[in-house]
């Protein structure tokens, strides 16, 4: 990605909650902000609108098939890039936050991890499927309230390709890029160093599908799953957290799932 996205300037901008390894239950949902302008192709989607599009998403859980098939012609024609949110047989609900997203596969794919490291490398997809694997089976809790019950997802510990790059002492913690062009995500060195989180190719028992955020997403088991940044392609080792697209919308930085954005979910890990 690898452009930032544009930042709204002002003191009516919320800054973000700073981030700890051990963070503090949230004492109140975040606030809310209008929709970014949806009607230009590409532009980042606002929080509300995001919503409120995912409430219509879940009327289609009970929605007899004509309903469901008006609401699928309606995103159809969708200009901010919201794509495929009524459920599937899989349960789960997906969106971009840009209007469309490139195709990459086994061929072109690449992911780099730089920064504050030793041995700044790209991986390749055939890479990462060489490393040792992990496969793990959780919850998927969306900070939106729907969740996916016992999902494998398999790939490489995050914490062994931060091994092999060889994070330098004064590295406090990762940001994440993504080949959308738009979403950034990150975490502390110690919450990257989980053994529940991945650097993921395969969910479901399957190969990971671009919709899906494939060939390769993050997967950080024990959060709300817009910490598990889809079409990764970016690891970079930084000196401190820097707040990723949702984040600068008002989400928490540490969304450790019910305990963070004013929710009291089930943990998932």
């Amino acid at each position: 990605m690898n452009p930032e996205h544009s930042r709204e300037q002002g003191p009516e901008r919320r800054r973000a909650r700073t981030s700890q390894a051990s963070p503090a239950r949230s004492p109140e949902r975040p606030a809310e902000r209008e929709p970014e302008r949806p009607d230009e192709p590409g532009a980042p989607i606002g929080r509300r609108l995001l919503l409120g599009t995912l409430g219509l998403g879940a009327l289609g859980v009970l929605a007899a098939p004509p309903l469901q098939r008006g609401l699928e012609s309606l995103f159809a024609g969708d200009p901010t890039g919201l794509t495929g949110l009524l459920p599937n047989g899989g349960g789960f609900r997906y969106y971009s936050v840009t209007s469309s997203v490139p195709h990459k596969g086994p061929a072109d794919y690449r992911l780099t991890i730089d920064g504050l490291v030793d041995r700044p490398r790209s991986y390749t997809l055939a890479d990462l499927k060489a490393l040792p694997q992990t496969r793990l089976v959780h919850d998927v809790q969306c900070v939106t309230g729907w969740r996916v019950p016992g999902t494998p997802f398999e790939g490489v510990r995050l914490s062994q390709i931060l091994d092999a790059a060889g994070v330098r002492p004064t590295a406090r913690a990762i940001r994440f890029t993504c080949f959308d062009g738009a979403y950034t995500e990150s975490l502390t060195l110690r919450q990257a160093r989980r053994p529940d989180v991945l650097v993921a190719h395969r969910m479901q028992d399957k190969a990971l599908g671009h919709d899906h955020g494939g060939p390769v997403r993050l997967y950080v088991a024990p959060m709300y799953f817009y910490k598990s940044a889809k079409w990764l392609s970016g690891i970079t080792v930084t000196e401190d957290v820097r707040p990723g697209y949702w984040e600068d919308r008002g989400y928490d930085v540490d969304a450790w799932v019910g305990r963070s954005n004013g929710r009291d979910d089930a943990p998932t890990s």
